[in-house]
């Protein structure tokens, strides 16, 4: 059976009596490799922090690859959509590698502790190819949001740097200013123009 169906009726027809179970083991996944790493997480570690019996997380994830890959898709899934919010309150006329600067410094810092497990999961895809499609999913979704707001190749190259800078803001033990990861954007946005 598919990891990713959900829990079947019981044989009543009946509606299960906890629909965002799945969701919510998946979510503490990413609870539990925030507090622990993603080398502790466990079926167990897991249960306890969604507070749900064992069994159920083994029911909905036969392994702890399809638990992370959900946990996975669904960090993706909140980080693009924060993007896509952040992106809507953008305008035209608004200078956009200081707004990419400034989107970089908060990454780092207000939500640094997120950016680390969102980075540790997209990492786990090295060694776990079940998670290499939802990596994937994830790159081409921060594209696409770069690539509406300036063209293919440089939402692509926009969408290396800012994964660049993020994750060598979470290994690095001093940030780039804000001088400096604005000149990489401008560069890339302009690269006809004197820095």
């Amino acid at each position: 059976m598919s990891t990713t169906q959900p829990m079947p009726a019981s044989r009543s027809g009946a509606r299960p009596k906890d629909p965002d179970r799945r969701e919510r083991i998946a979510r503490a996944a990413i609870a539990v490799v925030a507090e622990r790493g993603i080398e502790k997480l466990t079926h167990r570690a897991v249960a306890a922090a969604a507070g749900v019996p064992l069994g159920s997380t083994t029911y909905y994830f036969a392994s702890l690859d399809d638990l992370l890959a959900e946990a996975l898709r669904h960090a993706a899934a909140d980080d693009v959509a924060q993007l896509r919010e952040w992106a809507a309150g953008i305008g035209e006329s608004d200078d956009f590698a200081a707004a990419l600067a400034d989107l970089v410094l908060h990454y780092l810092g207000p939500e640094l502790s997120r950016t680390v497990v969102e980075h540790e999961l997209y990492v786990a895809a090295l060694h776990r190819p079940a998670l290499r499609h939802v990596s994937t999913e994830w790159d081409q979704a921060l594209a696409e949001l770069f690539t509406a707001r300036t063209d293919p190749v440089t939402g692509k190259v926009l969408s290396g740097l800012f994964c660049g800078l993020l994750l060598q803001g979470v290994v690095r033990e001093s940030v780039p200013t804000r001088d400096e990861i604005e000149i990489l954007f401008r560069r890339v946005l302009h690269p006809d123009a004197k820095s």
